[in-house]
């Protein structure tokens, strides 16, 4: 079988690999398309993604759709459509009960943070415990179903914010998360969405999403205590003084982008005098559900899949990834 690995910096190869086995509570899958995420971003132009630094072949990749190959329970029938809970989780633990995504111990699919890593999806075959797989609705097309992963992330992050029904929102950052949490917001029944990025194309995809507002970020003046909560997702510094003097009195920011693991350089001083509470999101736990449902009943969000490219090309795919003036979502075709 074909698979992609990354072997350091720079360095991505779509080399031959051994065709796995499933062992009983295990499933074969046939890979069909795999989203290029920020941290696969980071695997592949830095060699590392925060604290996790690839030190051997890590195979990326966690946004994914695929057929079913092979069961050896029979209980799923080949050719079936699936996605993919990219989680394991780790053991218990006293008060996260329902909160499992952030026990210690776990891994996530592409993923450098243990050793020998957790290979992803970018391969042409890929093996996952049963509880993992999700199958999907036949309305639901594989390439919207790759969405499946990062729509759960902004539905989580939307459940964090609390009902935001009727109420104003802003969302900092419109690539594919912030573009994704638009659509979340929009679903909860958010009354108003605006969205700033340095980017005016992202800005017209937003608006597609159910943005009614778009503001060039560095340009365009966003007005202070206009917004009920805040969505940053872009992980930049200055978004986040920015949601932090956007945001009304009392009101909530929820910190969906990655800030980097550094000391950084933010104003945090309007949240005293106006109590905010700024809340952090991580991943999510059972939203991937809700996503397949919403994405089997409308296209609408096809508007964040700007590009598929075969997974032989990924060098192309991933300098188009990084790039956010041209693209949103790029998806591999396997």
């Amino acid at each position: 079988m074909q698979r992609l690995a990354i072997y350091g910096k720079e360095d991505i190869r779509w080399e031959i690999g051994r065709k796995p086995e499933p062992d009983i509570g295990e499933v074969r899958l046939r890979v069909k398309y795999v989203g290029i995420c920020g941290s696969d971003l980071h695997y592949y132009f830095d060699g590392t993604n925060g604290e996790n630094v690839v030190r051997e072949a890590l195979t990326p990749g966690h946004e994914l759709s695929a057929v079913v190959d092979f069961d050896p329970s029979d209980e799923l029938t080949p050719g079936t459509p699936v996605t993919v809970h990219p989680a394991r989780f780790g053991p218990e633990v006293p008060g996260l009960e329902h909160k499992p995504y952030l026990r210690p111990g776990g891994d996530y699919l592409g993923s450098a943070s243990t050793m020998p890593h957790r290979q992803g999806g970018a391969s042409e075959y890929l093996v996952v415990r049963q509880d993992m797989i999700r199958v999907l609705p036949a309305e639901l097309p594989l390439e919207r179903a790759a969405l499946a992963e990062p729509f759960a992330v902004a539905l989580h992050a939307v459940q964090i914010a609390g009902n935001i029904s009727g109420m104003s929102v802003l969302v900092t950052g419109a690539g594919p998360i912030g573009l994704l949490t638009v659509a979340a917001a929009a679903n909860a029944g958010a009354s108003r969405i605006a969205v700033s990025d340095v980017n005016s194309a992202p800005l017209a995809r937003a608006k597609e999403l159910g943005a009614s507002e778009g503001f060039i970020a560095g340009r365009d003046t966003i007005a202070d205590e206009a917004y009920d909560v805040v969505f940053e997702c872009s992980g930049a510094a200055v978004a986040l003084s920015q949601a932090v003097r956007a945001v009304r009195r009392t009101g909530r920011v929820v910190q969906v982008g990655i800030l980097p693991n550094t000391e950084i350089g933010v104003n945090l001083a309007p949240i005293l005098a106006k109590e905010v509470t700024i809340h952090g999101t991580f991943r999510f736990s059972s939203e991937i559900d809700e996503a397949i449902s919403i994405l089997a009943k409308s296209n609408r969000l096809d508007v964040v899949i700007t590009h598929v490219i075969p997974a032989r090309d990924a060098v192309s795919a991933f300098d188009i990834a990084k790039d956010a003036s041209a693209s949103a979502k790029v998806l591999l075709d396997i």
